[in-house]
């Protein structure tokens, strides 16, 4: 009978343990007709380790994203709270219409998920999923994301080259299909917390004009991202 009890305590113990630890894979489609993502970061977290938060600043490490696409800092900052992490799993540029697929394996008290990669051609742009609460019925599970402006720099839309926290300007246009020579958009940025990105306005001057944007390229609206997630 001792036996029994102790072969039941232990098989439950065995569920109890495998509740804590969920594969999932995980798909992102790049929805627009000309932008870029560049290198994602994903984390399963628990509920007080964020990447961002609308309506609040951006953390130096979510600026470094949003303005140059560098996840570094955003990885250092989640590895020290034990997230599970998947980095740059395209192995680089995520093109319209693409899509990448990964794994990642959320363990004990990392029960939210999040992302970010910054948006090209973009000032301070950001495709992001805030803390989704990873279901523990194993199933499918689809939904789209917006991108974000992080509030820290200017949407002048001058590709420059600039990619650094404080430089003004688009570190590069991926599609090598932008112009030259813009005067810039704006040069202030009003709403300086994180918020929905009113997209690029562009022109159609490649040499000169207002944006080194085409807008009939690099014009986007929201959504610009489709997330299917497989819980197993």
């Amino acid at each position: 009978m001792m036996k029994m009890k102790l072969a039941a305590a232990l098989a439950s113990l065995a569920v109890t343990g495998n509740a804590w630890s969920q594969d999932l894979q995980i798909t992102v489609t790049n929805l627009t007709q000309g932008t870029y993502f560049t290198s994602f970061i994903i984390a399963a977290h628990t509920s007080d380790a964020v990447m961002f938060r609308v309506g609040e600043s951006a953390s130096p490490e979510l600026q470094a994203i949003a303005e140059g696409g560098d996840i570094a800092g955003m990885g250092t900052l989640l590895t020290s709270v034990s997230a599970d992490l998947v980095e740059n799993p395209a192995g680089g540029l995520l093109a319209p219409g693409a899509r990448v697929e990964t794994t990642i394996t959320n363990t004990e008290g990392n029960d939210y998920l999040s992302l970010a990669s910054m948006v090209l051609p973009t000032n301070d742009g950001f495709v992001g999923l805030d803390s989704w609460m990873i279901p523990t019925e194993p199933g499918t599970y689809t939904f789209t994301l917006d991108a974000y402006d992080a509030g820290t720099e200017a949407n002048d839309e001058i590709v420059n080259g600039a990619g650094m926290p404080g430089q003004p300007g688009i570190p590069a246009a991926p599609g090598m299909d932008a112009g030259t020579g813009a005067t810039g958009v704006t040069s202030t940025e009003d709403n300086v917390l994180i918020h929905v990105h009113r997209g690029n306005l562009g022109d159609d001057d490649l040499s000169g004009g207002k944006s080194d944007l085409d807008n009939t390229v690099h014009r986007w609206l929201n959504p610009v991202a489709r997330v299917t997630i497989v819980v197993n």
